[in-house]
């Protein structure tokens, strides 16, 4: 008997090159015992080694891996649009944020030009009171008798360029109506015309309204009013109240 070299110490797991090969060598082997039964007149005979069942390849796994890749596609396709919509939507929030915060600014900017324009317009309006203040303060006041009334009336004359001196004031309202500034004459020819002088320079009242001073009353009795009118008429007449020395 031939000694056996595959001894349980020398023996070891075959591996998978040789398990293909071994595999081949069976599969040749059917093949030629399958053309050997086969009858002389060319006609085969059909034998259930002549088509071995595990020679078989299914093309169900090729489905498989093409529905696989399909669906993968489709998945990176969702994951594209879901990523997009992600973007699109963080870039119209972005858009909104941007417009609010502009619109924001707009309304903090109106409502600091307007409050800037009634701070401007509360400025003037106290500028002004000051002013007006500081002109009626700074106005020089006159006492209410013949020395305040003369000489007020000359510093009105004197802005409106009307000639005239106190002392020709004086003498001519002294001579008409010794101060008194509510005098009227009713029997001279004026009067008799229906038309009596009045007032501390005894004028008419068409030579009054026609020789009144603007700023000064309209009241012919008005001891201001009365000498500024008779003042402008007599320069108009005479070059000055002060060539005046009788009935004028």
């Amino acid at each position: 008997m031939p000694k056996n070299f595959l001894t349980r110490g020398h023996s070891r797991s075959l591996t998978r090159t040789h398990k293909i090969a071994i595999a081949g060598v069976g599969t040749l082997g059917a093949a030629a015992l399958a053309f050997s039964a086969a009858p002389g007149g060319g006609q085969t005979a059909t034998t259930e080694a002549a088509a071995p069942a595990n020679v078989a390849y299914s093309t169900e796994p090729i489905k498989d891996v093409k529905a696989g890749v399909t669906d993968q596609l489709t998945g990176a396709g969702q994951t594209i649009a879901a990523i997009e919509a992600k973007q699109k939507a963080a870039a119209e929030a972005a858009a909104e944020k941007k417009a609010a915060a502009a619109k924001k600014a707009a309304a903090k900017a109106a409502a600091e030009k307007k409050a800037a324009q009634e701070r401007q317009a509360q400025e003037t309006a106290s500028r002004s009171a000051s002013r007006l203040s500081v002109k009626q303060v700074s106005a020089k006041s006159y006492p209410d008798n013949l020395d305040g009334w003369i000489r007020e009336a000359l510093a009105i004359m004197k802005a409106k360029g009307i000639p005239g001196s106190y002392h020709g004031l004086h003498k001519n309202i002294m001579r008409e109506s010794s101060g008194n500034p509510n005098a009227i004459n009713n029997w001279d020819i004026n009067a008799i015309n229906g038309v009596p002088s009045k007032g501390l320079l005894q004028v008419i009242p068409p030579t009054f309204q026609a020789y009144h001073v603007p700023g000064t009353s309209w009241n012919i009795y008005d001891p201001v009013a009365n000498i500024t009118a008779a003042a402008n008429y007599a320069a108009d007449r005479y070059g000055t109240i002060d060539n005046v020395n009788s009935a004028y």
